[in-house]
């Protein structure tokens, strides 16, 4: 099954896919094959974990021929031209009182909890989006293994820094939020500083290796 495209308002349209072609990779590579050969009046592109919101300005763009090309793209996303993307090293102390979760997801995913750090830190992840909130990136995937629902009860406050999973994918919280995926670490790293160009640490199609800071 190929994706859709769909108007978004009078200026953008918004492309979804599958959840097969989604987890292969397809927001990112239909966002790399606009942003190499961007078509006439282009103004955003805002990737999801499964969909890409293309922004135009409507007195430029052609909408009749964007929404072909988009339509195109969402049939057959350009997935061996996946973007390159920066490689990022992020330091995270990995249990204790800043991963507190972490012995409880070594047990409900049959490990020991240095085997779900080996897991975490041996997987190169993609950021998939930044949402939910200022800097917070979605980075995936994690291997089976590590895939886990949400926390049954979500934590009102989590600390800047912490570094979770849940549905496969890390997310890494920027500032102090409530939060309801598994803390299994903490990174010092400043993940989203408004004064900075650009404010977030992390962008869409970077690779992120994880290494465990004692």
């Amino acid at each position: 099954m190929s994706g859709r495209v769909d108007p978004f308002g009078e200026a953008a349209f918004l492309v979804r896919w599958p959840t097969d072609l989604a987890g292969a990779g397809a927001p990112l590579a239909a966002m790399a094959a606009l942003q190499s050969d961007p078509p006439p009046g282009l103004i955003d592109l805002v990737p999801a974990i499964d969909s890409l919101l293309v922004c135009f300005d409507p007195l430029i763009a052609n909408r009749d021929l964007l929404a072909a090309r988009l339509a195109d793209l969402a049939a057959h996303p350009p997935l061996t031209a996946m973007p390159v993307g920066r490689e990022v090293v992020i330091p995270v102390r990995y249990g204790g009182d800043e991963g507190p979760d972490l012995h409880e997801v070594a047990a409900q995913s049959g490990l020991s909890p240095d085997e779900v750090v080996a897991l975490h830190t041996g997987t190169v992840q993609r950021v998939l989006m930044i949402g939910f909130a200022p800097g917070y990136p979605y980075l995936g995937w994690l291997p089976p293994a590590l895939h886990l629902p949400r926390r049954a009860t979500p934590r009102l406050a989590v600390p800047a820094g912490s570094v979770a999973i849940a549905a496969g994918m890390t997310g890494i919280y920027p500032t102090k939020l409530p939060g309801g995926w598994h803390i299994i670490g903490r990174t010092g790293l400043r993940l989203f500083n408004p004064t900075a160009d650009p404010p977030t640490l992390l962008q869409p199609g970077d690779r992120v290796r994880f290494v465990r800071e004692e």
